[in-house]
């Protein structure tokens, strides 16, 4: 059964994408713990980020800096905090979170709520800053 990320980068579930190529995606969370939030994802479905063949392991990390260089831009921060974590969804994925201070990247469970047309215009000022 694909995951809830595999569904995202087929279309099937709407999403807020800020960068895609051929291998990976990145859209952002909706369930962030702050302004541009984003995951980075593998369009190969694999469960465990160290278990991804080395080459699409450092293409992620790769693309992955392309969208927090982006990400920077777009979103006033100190650095973009880079963070795996989550067990619920079985698809390798990478958080990276604009951050303040190392507070905003160490407390998940206090959630942001952004409306549909914050999440919109966020994506877009992201997207947009992307090289």
């Amino acid at each position: 059964m694909a995951s809830i990320f595999t569904k995202i980068i087929n279309g099937e579930i709407p999403a807020y994408k800020v960068a895609e190529d051929e291998n990976y995606f990145a859209f952002l969370d909706i369930f962030p713990v702050g302004k541009g939030h984003t995951l980075v994802v593998p369009k190969k479905e694999v469960d465990y980020l160290f278990d991804l063949d080395d080459e699409t392991y450092a293409g992620l990390q790769m693309f992955a800096k392309k969208v927090a260089k982006g990400l920077k831009k777009a979103i006033p921060c100190q650095k973009v905090g880079v963070l795996v974590l989550g067990l619920e969804v079985p698809h390798a994925h990478i958080h990276l979170v604009p951050m303040q201070n190392e507070a905003d990247i160490l407390n998940f469970s206090d959630k942001k709520k952004f409306t549909p047309e914050e999440f919109e215009a966020i994506k877009n000022l992201i997207a947009e800053n992307i090289d």
